[in-house]
């Protein structure tokens, strides 16, 4: 009997020892994951922390540069807000985007916009295209073509203005130069100061100076297309323009939707050569709506400007969502 109550507080003992143990072993897991648990914590918030600091500058340069000026060019445009006269920048409300939807020129200045960015775009799109696939193909010096090809869009918009000023100058201009002595025309022909090809002529401007775009964006896109697929079309006797229309085309869609887009967008907001060559003249007949807020902006009158501008936003903004859900409906 004795042995027995030894044995069974032997037995006792020993669990109880294992118990201890175990929850000896449990706290001490349970402390580790808790330190792990917390020292994970401590490095998540120091590397948000990091994160947030260097992104700090370039918050507060986008805040300062982007959405200040913003919400500084909206609260303009509710306001009678000219520099003639800042200490009364008096709440009109619509009134200055109702002043510029009445305006005599409105209609006429919207429509030389329109034009202006569908006479510009179409050629544009067109050459750079067929550059962009003279380019594609290997062949000495391409290098070289590539960068006469670019170099244009290296210059500046305003600078490209001023120098087709001069080109289509009426006295001494390379253009009437030419066409004299082929013996198209008879008498110069003053192309800036006539209201019906003023505008021609800024157009032509902007052409030569925007094909450089698609050609550089449409030959990335085409160095992406397969040249297997190519070959093997070729091998099932497709011709070329059967290739081009059923296996290129579809392969760079993307960017050239995106491309065209963005080019609507920039012409749209493009007043440099315009601005250099004729200043929206002769008598309002070349300009277009940005050109025309700057002309207002020349004035001082900030309020008339600034809801022009938003205007021009929303235009935009209009455009972007039916270009974007008519290119959509279409893949669907």
């Amino acid at each position: 009997m004795k042995s027995q109550r030894h044995s069974h507080a032997d037995t006792a003992k020993r669990s109880g020892d294992a118990d201890y143990e175990y929850g000896a072993t449990a706290n001490a897991r349970y402390e580790d994951e808790s330190t792990i648990q917390t020292d994970k914590k401590v490095f998540q918030y120091r590397k948000a922390t990091t994160i947030l600091l260097f992104l700090l500058p370039a918050a507060v340069f986008v805040a300062l540069f982007t959405y200040y000026p913003v919400i500084s060019g909206a609260n303009m445009a509710f306001r009678d807000w000219n520099l003639n006269n800042l200490t009364q920048t008096a709440w009109v409300g619509l009134q200055n985007f109702s002043d510029i939807l009445q305006d005599p020129n409105f209609l006429k200045i919207l429509m030389n916009s329109i034009i202006w960015v569908v006479a510009s775009i179409i050629p544009q799109l067109l050459i750079g295209f067929l550059l962009a696939l003279a380019l594609w193909r290997r062949f000495a010096f391409r290098g070289v073509y590539q960068s006469f090809v670019f170099f244009p869009w290296a210059v500046s918009g305003f600078l490209i203005g001023i120098l087709f000023r001069w080109l289509f100058n009426a006295e001494f201009g390379v253009v009437n130069d030419l066409l004299s002595k082929a013996h198209l025309i008879s008498s110069p022909i003053p192309w800036l100061s006539n209201p019906t090809t003023a505008l021609t002529a800024a157009i032509i401007a902007n052409v030569w100076y925007g094909v450089t775009f698609f050609a550089m964006m449409l030959l990335a896109a085409l160095q992406s297309v397969p040249q297997d697929i190519c070959e093997a079309a070729a091998l099932d006797g497709a011709g070329r323009i059967r290739t081009l229309w059923y296996i290129v085309i579809p392969f760079i869609r993307p960017t050239l939707v995106t491309t065209v887009l963005l080019r609507v967008i920039w012409i749209f907001n493009f007043p440099d050569i315009i601005w250099a060559m004729t200043a929206g003249g002769p008598a309002n007949q070349s300009h277009i709506m940005t050109t025309w807020m700057i002309q207002i902006n020349t004035t001082g009158d900030y309020g008339h400007g600034a809801a022009l501008g938003f205007i021009i936003v929303c235009i935009l903004m209009a455009f972007t969502f039916i270009y974007l859900r008519l290119l959509d409906r279409k893949a669907n």
